[in-house]
């Protein structure tokens, strides 16, 4: 399990590994600057930080608040960045959040979700020791390397979600009947999310490029543009699968119809054979019944059954085949006026 780490980067770029709060609270007087990293913090320890540090109540509250949209704050002490992590795995996207406060001579880092941002933070680990140069420079440094990290891992959520798009057309088109449509709303909705988050975190950068955070010299806004121009690019493929997800609504509605629509003209069809069956019939049944009652026999007498019969059928016949041409041809001339 992560716990909590405190470290002081020295004058001369040495990164030294703290136990407790009070000793990184002691050493911003040694020079350099601190990095606490809080995994699962409860408000009271952060609240130690309120009198050394400066940050302010609501600021720790937002760290708890699970309803907060990606956002930046300034006070006079420090400058509070609430940023989101994404991950997608077997189609469930999970949205959680770090929040970073950043000053003169510390950066505190607060992961409230530690389960789901383990990744993350060996990430960031992993790319602070292959850059010690880097993170040496100052907070603002550091904080690019976790923000960039962030950044980075959003892309592999976004991916993920474009192929479950690439999927989904695919079973449309080769298995309409069988493609569940709630497929498509579910990834809307992940699109949508996606998309909120992104468009708030490159609000984020674009103040800090403008030079906004007093706390962010202007050598390290550089390394934020690159930041924000991945997340300006995010913003467009969330863009981008918005639409794909809308066209592909709209292909299946399509679709869907269009096989309604065939399997209607099935129907119709088979009803208008019957029912032309019917109409042949209907005449002779008729005949039928009325010779049934011995009516043909009668008229030409007893004896004479044996020719009457045949004649009764023969002329049955002949009226079933005039029939059968005459519906046969009021039928073209429907065709051809419709």
């Amino acid at each position: 399990m992560l716990e909590s780490r405190f470290y002081h980067i020295t004058r001369e770029g040495e990164r030294v590994h703290l136990t407790i709060t009070d000793e990184a609270l002691a050493a911003t007087k040694k020079g350099g600057f601190v990095w606490l990293d809080y995994t699962q913090p409860t408000k009271e320890e952060l609240s130690l930080l309120i009198e050394p540090f400066g940050l302010h109540p609501l600021s720790i509250e937002d760290c708890f608040d699970e309803n907060q949209i990606p956002k930046i704050d300034d006070y006079p002490r420090n400058t509070f960045i609430l940023f989101n992590t994404f991950s997608y795995s077997q189609e469930v996207l999970v949205i959680n959040e770090v929040d970073m406060f950043i000053g003169d001579n510390f950066l505190v880092t607060v992961n409230i979700n530690c389960s789901e941002n383990r990744q993350l933070q060996k990430s960031i680990e992993h790319n602070i020791e292959q850059d010690p140069q880097s993170f040496r420079q100052g907070p603002a440094f550091l904080m690019h390397i976790i923000l960039d990290q962030i950044v980075d891992q959003k892309f592999t959520a976004i991916e993920g979600l474009e192929e479950e798009l690439d999927n989904a057309e695919e079973s449309i088109l080769s298995d309409l009947s069988n493609f569940n449509p709630a497929t498509l709303l579910h990834l809307r909705r992940n699109i949508f999310a996606l998309r909120k988050n992104l468009f708030h975190e490159r609000e984020i950068l674009v103040k800090i490029c403008r030079k906004d955070c007093p706390f962010i010299p202007e050598k390290a806004l550089f390394f934020y543009r690159d930041i924000y121009d991945h997340l300006a690019i995010f913003f467009e493929l969330t863009e981008t699968s918005r639409d794909v997800v809308t066209s592909l609504m709209e292909m299946y509605l399509s679709m869907l119809n269009n096989q309604m629509g065939h399997t209607a003209n099935q129907t119709n069809m088979t009803v208008r054979r019957l029912t032309f069956i019917t109409t042949i019939f209907m005449p002779l049944t008729l005949l039928a019944g009325i010779g049934g009652m011995s009516e043909w026999s009668m008229m030409t007498g007893p004896e004479n059954w044996r020719m009457s019969y045949p004649l009764f059928i023969l002329a049955m016949i002949i009226i079933g085949i005039v029939n059968y041409f005459i519906f046969k041809r009021l039928e073209k001339k429907d065709r051809d006026l419709s």
